[in-house]
């Protein structure tokens, strides 16, 4: 069964909005755990506009799944990871003040760049995953650099669902089955949601995870933490 990793940024900004700590982020990541989650995931940035480094000091004593650290792996954001070592880092292309990644590495471009990074967080004993979009010659080049696994940019499959599932699916079937032939672990996320999920699992070669934030964020408000995250669970159930 794929894992479901909550990604709880939108926590952090709804804390942040008021100061204080109020939602507590730690009890919302431990309940979370306690509800079913397999995994906790944060993207700390610069500005600490939601998750703060603190709290991902604070949150690898707590997290008894998996703790998974985003980011763009700038001098700060490795200074963190070294200092914390989450069992799995994923690495973003955006900078550091974009509002959300909408976009995954140009692999193929940034070859030598990443390679001495993900050779640093192997030492780190940590997992590295790869933002990336279901291109040939992008993951070819992920596999080159040595990562352990990528996770694929669903932006565009969440936007072509509505109109044409099947078409919106193509190119990460074919991307996925390209990732078992080479031996690269898949992760998926971003938009995913309720309404998409479950196609995009039941079509996915050998999806390891998912993280899912903001979308499970919102449904929480209407239908509480525990029954949404169990809703999501059961969408990445096989049949």
């Amino acid at each position: 069964m794929t894992r479901l990793s909550v990604n709880i940024n939108k926590v952090a900004l709804l804390r942040n909005a008021r100061g204080g700590n109020l939602p507590n982020l730690i009890e919302v990541a431990k309940d979370c755990e306690r509800f079913g989650a397999e995994g906790i995931t944060v993207h700390p940035r610069p500005d600490e506009r939601h998750i703060r480094y603190q709290d991902v000091r604070d949150l690898k004593d707590v997290v008894q799944t998996e703790l998974n650290v985003e980011g763009y792996p700038n001098k700060s954001f490795l200074a963190l990871i070294k200092e914390v070592r989450p069992e799995q880092v994923t690495l973003v292309p955006d900078p550091p003040e974009a509002l959300t990644s909408n976009a995954g590495w140009n692999a193929v471009e940034k070859k030598g760049e990443l390679l001495e990074i993900v050779a640093r967080l192997h030492a780190w004993n940590c997992r590295v995953s790869l933002f990336i979009e279901p291109v040939k010659a992008q993951l070819q080049a992920s596999k080159e650099v040595g990562v352990d696994r990528v996770e694929f940019y669903t932006g565009p499959y969440s936007e072509g669902f509505v109109d044409n599932a099947e078409l919106a699916m193509k190119p990460y079937a074919e991307a996925a089955d390209f990732c078992k032939k080479v031996g690269l672990g898949l992760n998926a996320g971003h938009d995913l949601n309720l309404k998409n999920l479950r196609f995009f699992a039941q079509n996915c070669t050998d999806l390891l995870e998912v993280s899912i934030g903001h979308a499970l964020i919102s449904d929480a408000l209407y239908l509480g933490l525990e029954n949404t995250i169990q809703l999501y669970r059961r969408c990445l159930q096989k049949y």
